[in-house]
């Protein structure tokens, strides 16, 4: 055991925390070790890269430099933190709205490099520094109870402690792609020096099982919000692969045209190979006739009895590919044929003695050869590198999202993600347990590989044909449904509102600020040649998203109980195609910590936004710096003031002030009179939200408009 720059020993196979044993006290100590274990380890990873562009370069075009991430995963324990009301004061607001969100591979995410100006790599190592003792001391003075459930405070610090774990393996992807010349073999990452010829492939037979997939809200290991619920499964007697497919193995596929044969390919696979020119695996290097390998650190010469890192397209068409040859239904397993395998293992971390397959980080800092592991008739049964499966992400039944991350799953839940399963060699913390569920869009690239079954399952196929998300849906009904009791639509009265009082203006920019799902920033898109929606959540702006690239979404509202019924949404029946989408940019954000790119806006406009702020006083006392000289911002909210979105005394209105009533509209003139000029009265705008067929939300905002004076 070694020790760290910080003077602790750093142990290098890291243990998840289990939630219902132990002490308090006990129990708090292990929370700051696990704590600065994951800080030390993720430190120690960014230490491998030689020289300063490798920093600021990207791996891929679609995701962030390296800096990013390493100041992402420190600003997301003070969000996180801000977030749950745990915390008040921000560390560094610059860098924590700058490394926020953007981090996979979304249609959302804005990647356009010109919108960013990287922090250094000291001041983001400062600020990792800063974060490090917030966090700690944050942990020494919380309450602490037994068990730690998801209301606790110290769950929070665990979703952060994950978050980082998680990110730790998505780095090392992306410092392997990185060219080879910007890392270093370095002694904290050693690569396993053993190579050779694989073995031969042959199918075992798996007895089948009724499962019971997801666990329950007491479970005593930190889970992510998919993991939870309740799915039961007959899974019929299948044959699996006795080892993950090696290099040597997947090498037959490339010779015999692999990259070339269309049928092999699903439409989906054979449009990204096409547009990738992809030719074989990512990490495989030609070298005259043959090939060699990328390690994180390294280039090797090809280790043929290692497993092969593939995406899920790639594994797909070779088992298609397999299928062709030998005449058998050969496919990816599902997740619960997945689960049978694994069941010939009786443990999980945090309870193993020694980790049961290359792992945890307990071996190497790379791949094994594909028989170092076995139990029973199959190797590699976990670790080595993850499995794609054939099953996509959705949830189980009894699916909830923890109230500080909503946008966790979610996203994913869209029929482009396909669940990976079983860890990689560095999958630590939550990474490394049974139960773990994550899933990446069928092109991306993870330490991922595959073992192949010959199975008669289908799994669906769904290209998530209509929106479940209750609170979406409700949304999306609210902005592109129909109208009730003769009033008017909302999103569509706001933007005729915006448009009539900045007719004297450009029309350059403009910014809708809480867009939700986006109807207001689709109509100002008739006037201003650039409009940016921005909302808290990502669910809304996925929503947004895919109105915008395809025309059109479904969605599933409810009548009565569990009984509902399905729309669509398409912008040309209710007038919106017409316009030019390309104008609008959807992204998730926070508008009391905005990024420098949002700025020099003719327009904005807060849509029932102020009474939903933490700090509502902070958002208005600089939205003037984002505008222009004669800029008009439009407020509206109907001052639904609630101690769970806003504390009391951030409360602009609705309370006493020396024993005297002040209501929202004069806290807003208080606000807003330094830098604006109220220019014509408030108006009052009615609204309704359809909750059931029978049940509906009947409220009116008070709708404000002034213009900027004064940019001091």
């Amino acid at each position: 055991m070694v020790e760290n720059a910080t003077g602790r020993p750093e142990n290098r196979a890291t243990q998840t925390i289990v939630l219902n044993e132990g002490t308090p006290q006990s129990k708090r100590q292990e929370l700051l070790s696990y704590f600065h274990q994951t800080f030390d380890q993720y430190e120690q990873l960014f230490s491998s890269l030689a020289c300063n562009q490798a920093w600021f370069e990207k791996a891929i075009p679609l995701r962030h430099p390296l800096i990013f991430y390493y100041g992402h995963t420190a600003a997301f324990f003070i969000n996180k933190l801000i977030t749950a009301k745990l915390l008040n004061d921000r560390v560094d607001p610059y860098i924590e709205s700058t490394v926020a969100v953007g981090v996979d591979e979304m249609s959302w995410d804005d990647l356009d490099e010109k919108n960013y100006r990287w922090p250094s790599v000291k001041e983001v190592h400062d600020y990792r520094c800063k974060v490090r003792s917030v966090v700690a001391g944050f942990i020494q003075t919380i309450p602490m109870e037994l068990p730690i459930t998801w209301e606790s405070p110290a769950w929070v610090v665990l979703m952060g402690i994950e978050h980082e774990r998680i990110h730790l393996e998505t780095s090392s992807v992306l410092i392997r792609q990185l060219p080879v010349d910007y890392v270093r073999p370095h002694d904290d990452w050693p690569r396993c020096p053993d190579t050779g010829w694989a073995p031969h492939n042959q199918l075992v037979d798996i007895p089948g099982q009724v499962l019971r997939l997801g666990k329950d809200y007491d479970d005593p290991l930190y889970g992510w919000d998919n993991e939870y619920g309740r799915l039961e499964v007959d899974v019929a007697p299948f044959k699996a692969s006795e080892y993950l497919v090696s290099n040597q193995e997947y090498k037959t596929f490339v010779d015999a045209g692999g990259y070339d044969t269309e049928s092999w390919w699903s439409d989906e696979g054979w449009a990204w190979t096409t547009f990738s020119k992809a030719r074989h695996p990512e990490f495989w290097i030609p070298c005259g006739d043959s090939f060699r390998y990328r390690t994180m650190l390294e280039e090797i010469d090809m280790p043929w009895n290692w497993p092969v890192d593939v995406n899920c397209h790639e594994a797909q068409a070779f088992c298609r590919w397999k299928s062709a040859v030998t005449g058998k239904q050969i496919q990816l397993p599902s997740e619960a044929e997945w689960y049978c395998l694994r069941s010939a293992i009786d443990t999980d971390q945090p309870w193993w003695e020694k980790a049961p397959g290359n792992i945890n980080l307990e071996y190497w800092a790379s791949s094994c050869p594909v028989d170092r592991f076995r139990h029973g008739g199959l190797c590699d049964i976990i670790g080595n590198v993850w499995q794609w499966t054939t099953t996509p992400m959705d949830s189980f039944e009894g699916f909830r999202v923890h109230p500080c991350y909503d946008d966790f799953s979610t996203p994913t839940f869209d029929g482009r993600h396909n669940l990976i399963k079983g860890g990689s060699w560095i999958s630590t913390g939550n990474y490394a347990i049974k139960d773990s569920r994550y899933a990446f869009r069928r092109h991306f690239y993870q330490h991922a590989g595959f073992r192949y079954v010959e199975s008669d399952a289908t799994t669906s196929g769904f290209d998530n044909p209509y929106e479940s998300d209750a609170s979406v849906a409700q949304y999306l009904a609210f902005h592109f449904g129909q109208s009730y009791f003769g009033v008017p639509n909302f999103p569509k009265a706001c933007a005729d509102i915006c448009q009539e009082f900045s007719n004297d203006l450009p029309g350059t920019r403009a910014l809708d600020l809480g867009c939700s799902v986006g109807r207001t920033s689709f109509e100002l898109a008739r006037k201003f040649h650039h409009v940016d929606g921005i909302d808290f959540s990502a669910r809304f702006i996925a929503a947004a998203t895919q109105l915008q690239e395809q025309g059109k979404i479904r969605y599933q509202v409810t009548t009565e109980g569990e009984l509902g019924g399905y729309l669509t949404t398409d912008l040309a029946d209710i007038g919106l195609d017409d316009i030019d989408i390309s104008r609008i940019r959807f992204s998730q954000g926070d508008a009391c910590n905005l990024k420098d790119l949002y700025n020099d806006y003719d327009l904005v406009f807060a849509g029932n936004l102020i009474d939903r702020l933490n700090n509502p006083a902070l958002f208005l006392g600089m939205i003037h710096q984002r505008m222009r000289p004669g800029g008009i911002l439009v407020i509206t909210s109907p001052y639904t003031w609630l101690e769970t979105y806003t504390p009391k005394e951030n409360w602009l209105g609705g309370i006493r002030e020396n024993g005297e009533p002040i209501d929202t509209y004069t806290g807003l003139q208080r606000a807003l009179g330094r830098h604006f000029k109220e220019i014509a009265p408030p108006v009052d705008l009615p609204f309704v939200i359809r909750e059931t067929a029978r049940k509906y939300q009947h409220s009116v905002a008070q709708c404000t408009i002034w213009r900027k004076i004064s940019s001091d």
